[in-house]
């Protein structure tokens, strides 16, 4: 379930559930999801035996996804806020997230539904923090999985882990057509460069990052 204005799983969700599917999530393996929305994700982690921690700065996506695992009964720790204030000096053996992808005009919205997928000019507002962050938040071989759109640059994401210490790679693709909110700024991406002339299809990518 999804309270309004949540996020609900879509094929984002989907094709990076398949690569958790692959993963070897050892029983109270530490997980941590960013921007959890629903759960699904972090749920999917529970049921596998992980300890979960979720992160989402919707107070409704934390709602829900508290709700969700109630119903599952699954054992979840769901925290309102910034992913970074809420994890510092956590580390975790695995952390997942399907972050805000899509570009935008203008600066991340602070409020309203659109943070769940709006992430300034290139699209990458908050998955260039996720790499930043993604060292300190990694245990000894410890996993990153992210899923976001070829749109902003998926050997960017890997070349900026790279840089950062982990051991990075496209895991994952998957081809989608084009969703109402960028047919809704369709002029305004070609004109950035970021899509082409009556494009229909988008591509998304898995990116998983080892820390060695």
């Amino acid at each position: 379930m999804a309270l309004p204005g949540v996020y609900s799983p879509q094929a984002d969700t989907r094709l990076l559930a398949q690569a958790l599917a692959q993963e070897d999530v050892a029983p109270g393996a530490d997980v941590l999801e960013i921007g959890t929305g629903t759960g699904a994700l972090a749920l999917q982690a529970a049921r596998r035996g992980a300890t979960v921690t979720a992160v989402d700065v919707s107070w409704r996506a934390v709602l829900t996804a508290r709700l969700n695992a109630a119903r599952g009964r699954l054992p979840l720790r769901v925290l309102h806020g910034d992913f970074a204030a809420r994890t510092a000096g956590s580390r975790f053996d695995m952390v997942i997230s399907n972050p805000p992808y899509v570009p935008a005009p203008g600066h991340l919205p602070w409020r309203g539904p659109e943070r769940a997928w709006d992430a300034g000019p290139d699209g990458r507002g908050v998955i260039d923090r996720i790499c930043a962050s993604a060292p300190a938040l990694l245990r000894p071989d410890g996993v990153l999985l992210m899923v976001h759109s070829g749109m902003c640059g998926a050997q960017e994401t890997v070349d900026r882990l790279g840089k950062e210490g982990l051991a990075a790679m496209v895991v994952a693709r998957s081809m989608v057509p084009w969703g109402p909110v960028l047919r809704s700024r369709r002029a305004w991406l070609e004109k950035r460069g970021l899509a082409a002339e009556a494009e229909q299809w988008e591509e998304l990518v898995v990116v998983r990052a080892r820390s060695v």
